[in-house]
């Protein structure tokens, strides 16, 4: 709707974005009251991470324009244009910045109503590389939203939408699609939908046109970050389903409870000053992320061996997966992913024989579970290296002391279990049940790969044949691999610690799904300089240059228009092209 401008403030000596309306949209009323309405809702709302409105025009002048706030920097989406996607707690801290400056908004009554990346600038370090940053400079790398152009007040003040969709269609929230009512929930999709796009390096919700991309966002079906890149984690991916609920009434209730969940997520991994990591970020890329996984990957291992201890397996497997979707062939993790496997098994067995003792009410079942109870510590003894001590003593569920070793309570199931003397007189003379040897529980598992279809699964480091009927494997937990067939088509595969989980019903089959990520194509298009390529779907690129093109799958093939410029006098030249994961295709030149 408008242009933008770098200008001079003669008067106060600094310099201005000028925006100044198109000459087209000048006369149509609606618009211009929507312009002046963006210059009335933005200037009461001073805050850092918001562009500042200096000044508008007035009605008797020719021109309708807006002095802004001039942020020397760059902007989210050529951040994500540049890198592909962001290191994930980068993107989070990005995500917090622009969350803060959303509730101050929205507690003035202003709804964005269009956050995009194209609407975040970024200031860039002010210190040179190999300088000591300091905190003042630290600070000014701020994050900053722009162009309220269609926020409209929670008041009624702003001006009435005659029935269009205003904002982008794969940044709007479905009760903005539907013409619903929109509030501060709105803009935490549309953040939601930011943040994914950061992370993951593509939208949650796309499609070929916008009738297409709206339908999905109206469904609310989207592969789910961890999915579409690994490196994500469970954590991050939980907090983005929350924010891009269907119902406006199941996200978080404001930015700021979105932005106090994106926090406690980054301080589990000691990035607690997001600021700080923007700063570092922007101002060396590469030496970021050359120090970022390691980082990363170590404050996981610390994280899940602290829950592992304090006996939260799930969130220890949660953690780690993450850790070995940024190092999947790495031994020390595989070693402890093992070893939670263990002692998830054990706890398992466990917690069945207490709730079988829990569930009896005779003392003659507590005393059969107290030797249940020394068959499983035996059987967590039997996995470990074998004592040269004799066992010490354990306890039956009746608390009284097993004269017999350990060994000796299980060695021989005819023989009678030795109890305290108390027990003995209440209990008579008791006898271990006959050995029956116990079934083992098994599950059936059905795996799915998302990539190539002739990928190789491994289960607990053995080859599976993943497609055709579901795997029936032991309920516990296992670990699958999931290796690309060749180094050329696809990035590092991802490993997974998986908990198989009992049947709710006979024949029922629990789906696990890894992801093998392929390698971008290459896409150098050569031509006339100041040309254009528009290659359908693919998209529409500048010439000379050179595009990664994601891939989907094993081909992608388009037929591309390169048009020259009007200068130059030649003719448009059409051509296709077959993409191939991690390939190089030279479109002809002039």
């Amino acid at each position: 709707m408008a242009i933008v401008y770098r200008a001079r403030d003669k008067r106060l000596g600094r310099d201005v974005a000028v925006k100044i309306i198109h000459g087209h949209l000048r006369e149509n009323k609606e618009v211009a009251a929507r312009f002046v309405s963006e210059a009335r809702a933005v200037a009461k709302v001073k805050h850092p991470n918001i562009v500042e409105v200096y000044d508008v025009s007035d009605v008797s002048d020719p021109e309708r324009y807006l002095v802004q706030e001039l942020v020397r920097g760059t902007t989210l989406r050529a951040l994500i244009q540049e890198h592909g996607f962001l290191p994930a707690e980068v993107a989070a801290s990005i995500a917090i910045e622009v969350a803060n400056a959303l509730d101050h908004a929205h507690g003035l009554g202003v709804i964005h109503r269009d956050i995009k990346p194209e609407n975040v600038l970024i200031e860039l370090p002010k210190e040179p590389l190999g300088s000591e940053a300091s905190a003042e400079s630290i600070r000014a790398a701020r994050v900053k939203i722009t162009d309220f152009g269609i926020a409209k007040l929670l008041d009624a003040q702003g001006v009435t939408s005659t029935g269009q969709v205003l904002g982008s269609p794969a940044h709007m929230a479905p009760e903005q699609i539907e013409g619903g009512e929109v509030s501060g929930r709105s803009d935490v999709f549309g953040l939601g939908v930011l943040l994914y796009e950061a992370l993951v390096g593509k939208l949650p919700f796309d499609g070929k046109n916008p009738a297409q991309v709206l339908r999905r966002v109206l469904d609310g079906v989207f592969t789910p970050a961890d999915r579409a890149r690994p490196t994500v984690g469970i954590g991050l991916t939980e907090i983005l389903n929350k924010a891009l609920a269907r119902e406006a009434s199941a996200r978080y209730e404001s930015a700021r409870a979105f932005a106090d969940a994106l926090g406690a997520e980054l301080a589990l991994v000691d990035f607690g000053e997001p600021r700080a990591e923007i700063f570092e970020f922007l101002r060396a890329p590469t030496a970021y992320r050359e120090r970022y996984e390691s980082r990363v990957v170590a404050a996981l291992a610390r994280r899940a061996e602290s829950a592992r201890d304090q006996g939260d397996h799930l969130a220890a497997a949660a953690l780690f997966n993450r850790a070995l979707a940024f190092r999947p062939g790495d031994p020390e993790l595989l070693e402890q992913v093992g070893n939670l496997a263990r002692r998830a098994r054990l706890r398992r067995t466990f917690t069945r024989v207490s709730a079988g003792a829990l569930g009896s009410l005779t003392l003659a079942g507590l005393a059969f579970a107290g030797v249940a109870l020394l068959r499983a510590r035996h059987a967590e003894r039997a996995s470990l290296p074998r004592p040269t001590a004799p066992a010490e003593a354990a306890h039956s569920a009746l608390g009284t002391a097993v004269t017999a070793p350990v060994t000796a309570a299980v060695a021989s199931d005819s023989k009678p279990v030795a109890v305290g003397a108390d027990a003995a007189r209440h209990l008579g003379h008791v006898k271990a049940a006959p050995s029956q040897p116990a079934p083992a529980e098994t599950a059936n598992v059905r795996v799915l790969v998302d990539g190539p279809k002739n990928a190789t699964v491994k289960v607990d480091g053995r080859e599976v044949e993943w497609f055709g009927p579901p795997l029936t494997m032991s309920v516990g937990t296992h670990v699958f691999e999931f290796v690309p067939p060749n180094e050329e088509c696809c990035v590092a595969g991802q490993t997974l610690s998986i908990n198989v989980n009992s049947p709710n019903a006979a024949g029922d089959a629990q789906l696990v799904r890894g992801t093998i990520e392929f390698k971008p194509a290459i896409l150098d298009l050569r031509g006339p300089p100041g040309s254009t390529a528009s290659c359908g779907e693919l998209g529409s690129f500048s010439v000379p240059s050179v595009q990664k093109i994601r891939m989907v799958g094993a081909a992608i093939n388009a037929h591309c228009t390169l048009i020259a410029p009007a200068s130059s006098g030649l003719l448009p030249k059409e051509f296709d092209v077959s993409l191939s994961p991690g390939r190089l295709f030279t479109a002809p030149g002039s």
